[in-house]
């Protein structure tokens, strides 16, 4: 039995070691293998989305990470990901780095290490024109989000008389909107006007200027990955003085935007 417990105690040990070297290996392993594989959205312009004619996944994220990839001398492999499932995919070892509009937090961070903050935003709501002026317009209403996410849990705090309805992603929330299902969409501005933008029928809705949180975006390693998240971090620095990070900001938002100034101030101040 003594022997039983032994070898039960030295597999799990072994376990506990194995995942801590896979977890500090990425780097090595990526440049290796000459291939990055990336979690990100597939279906949430600017930063994750299908082009139309190329029908490739193309987008702030995919740009950011490339630029990294780039750096270390690897190609990029981009597999989809939703809210809920992207920390998952990236601790069972299905994707090496998380480039999927992730906010950074304290509760992830215990989980998950975050690169320093190469995009921040604020949540916010989408609403049809003139329905909402306050957040009271929105206690006992229905809101839609998406699984998983930090927008679901900061909702459900600013409005704990809302009835928070939760998608597999935005689109489907800003679907049931125009369906009237939901009086409001809630995550970050930055998505939020990026699923506007695209909509046929924009005209009908609008973001209130309502803000319930902080959103600074950080690409997600695997807990432990030092020297990935090292390189990651130079990387990042390398980009912002280079003037490369502005470069892919002014591709996909402008350099004239409400977040060009957050951009500015509140990336600058996380270094």
């Amino acid at each position: 039995m003594k022997k039983l417990v032994t070898l039960f105690m030295v597999l799990a040990l072994a376990t506990v070691f194995a995942k801590a070297a896979v977890a500090g290996d990425t780097l090595a392993d990526a440049k290796k293998k000459g291939v990055l594989t990336v979690g990100c959205k597939d279906s949430l312009p600017p930063f994750g989305y299908i082009d139309e004619k190329s029908r490739q996944i193309v987008g702030y994220d995919i740009d950011f990470v490339n630029a990294i990839a780039k750096k270390m001398g690897v190609k990029v492999e981009l597999k989809p990901v939703t809210s809920a499932s992207r920390m998952p995919q990236l601790q069972e070892g299905h994707i090496d780095i998380i480039a999927a509009t992730m906010t950074k937090n304290a509760e992830r961070a215990k989980v998950i290490d975050f690169s320093h903050t190469y995009f921040f935003t604020g949540q916010k709501f989408i609403t049809k024109k003139g329905t909402v002026k306050s957040l009271k317009d929105l206690e006992g209403k229905k809101i839609g989000t998406a699984k998983g996410s930090t927008s679901e849990q900061n909702v459900k705090k600013a409005i704990p008389s809302a009835n928070v309805l939760s998608f597999d992603d935005y689109p489907q929330a800003f679907l049931a909107l125009q369906q009237g299902k939901v009086a409001a969409v809630t995550t970050d501005e930055a998505i939020l006007a990026g699923i506007l933008a695209k909509a046929p029928n924009k005209g009908q809705f609008e973001i209130p200027a309502l803000q319930i949180s902080d959103e600074p975006y950080g690409l997600g390693m695997r807990k432990g990955d030092t020297n990935f998240v090292n390189f990651v971090n130079k990387a990042i620095l390398e980009m912002e003085k280079s003037g490369e990070a502005k470069a892919i900001f002014d591709r996909w938002f402008g350099p004239t935007t409400q977040f060009h100034l957050e951009r500015t101030f509140k990336i600058s101040a996380d270094k």
